[in-house]
């Protein structure tokens, strides 16, 4: 009887050939002008990604201000975004630039379940592995030329790609928007029953930290959404959806789902001021202390130069020094 893994092989492996065979029956190669866009946007996300988290990172652990249980959330969603920066985007690149996947089947996997994973990781543990486990068995898992990305084909089980949707993101969404609500309706209330002769109950920075995190939800939402609406109208009506969606929208969507990933540093460092004065230190000792370098070894080697064009002073002769003293004697 063959191991979980054989199954898993001989069911992705016919996708994998046969979309390969497709490509290289292809006629109608894409434009080198769109690849270098692409290439240029995801190239951009990989590096504001890394430099934004490692920054988001630093900051918490340098600050003192910043170290406080709800930037937990803050820290891990950003060791998250390091994570697809570090594997599936540059995994990406790679097919961009020899167009297609040809790292093998488990490099497809590993990248599919890993981007996955960070796009939520934060906002539903529980119900994303719920949501992964069944691409194993149901033979889903494939190279997308479209994108030049692994991931799963939507028509392989409209079943299955509605649950993936349901699950994955509309109830992760659903109760994070539920759990806000709650928290506005609780601040207004607040504000309300304050007197003014009283001290406000909630702090201004606490309020800061709320709008903050809420506009790092509705990104998240605003760039997934695209994507999850997409395979969810195309399983639940294949036949007229799918010739309905232009190539170019399903590439947009997947595109800004990537692009997610480098945008909460940012948005930590234009409404949180903490942040912002943290990154700005981290920065400015960085050029200080590459500046001081190089400054230092400029000047030692400018103090050998002149050492050396300096000519040596003459050799003192003892017996002239004797016989001078013997004269003024």
């Amino acid at each position: 009887m063959p191991d979980t893994f054989t199954l898993i092989k001989n069911r992705t492996e016919p996708r994998l050939g046969q979309l390969e065979l497709a490509l290289a029956t292809d006629e109608s190669a894409r434009p080198a002008w769109v690849i270098a866009i692409l290439a240029s946007v995801l190239i951009f996300t990989t590096v504001v990604d890394v430099l934004g988290n490692l920054l988001v990172i630093i900051s918490v652990f340098r600050n003192r201000k910043l170290r406080n249980s709800g930037n937990v959330f803050v820290v891990s969603l950003a060791f998250a975004d390091l994570v697809v920066a570090f594997y599936p985007y540059p995994m990406v690149l790679y097919a961009l630039f020899h167009d297609g996947w040809s790292v093998g089947n488990t490099q497809c996997m590993s990248a599919v379940q890993l981007s996955q994973h960070s796009a939520v990781c934060c906002l539903n543990l529980a119900s994303h592995i719920v949501a992964i486990i069944p691409n194993f068995f149901v033979g889903s898992l494939r190279y997308d030329p479209r994108v030049y990305s692994c991931t799963f084909d939507q028509n392989v089980s409209s079943s299955y790609t509605v649950a993936v949707v349901v699950v994955h993101f509309l109830v992760p969404i659903a109760v994070v928007t539920f759990c806000y609500l709650r928290i506005w309706v609780l601040v207004i209330q607040v504000r309300r029953k304050v007197k003014s002769e009283e001290s406000p109950r909630i702090r201004p920075s606490d309020v800061r930290n709320f709008i903050t995190m809420f506009v790092v939800f509705v990104l998240f939402a605003i760039c997934w959404a695209p994507l999850n609406l997409i395979g969810l109208a195309v399983a639940i009506d294949p036949s007229r959806v799918v010739p309905r969606i232009p190539e170019w929208l399903f590439v947009v969507s997947y595109f800004m789902a990537y692009f997610n990933s480098c945008l909460n540093a940012i948005i930590y460092g234009l409404l949180n001021r903490n942040f912002r004065n943290e990154y700005k230190r981290i920065v400015t000792s960085n050029w200080m202390v590459r500046l001081f370098v190089t400054e230092t070894s400029r000047g030692a080697t400018d103090g050998r130069s002149v050492r050396s064009k300096q000519s040596p002073p003459p050799p003192i002769n003892n017996n002239e020094s004797v016989r001078d003293r013997s004269n003024k004697e």
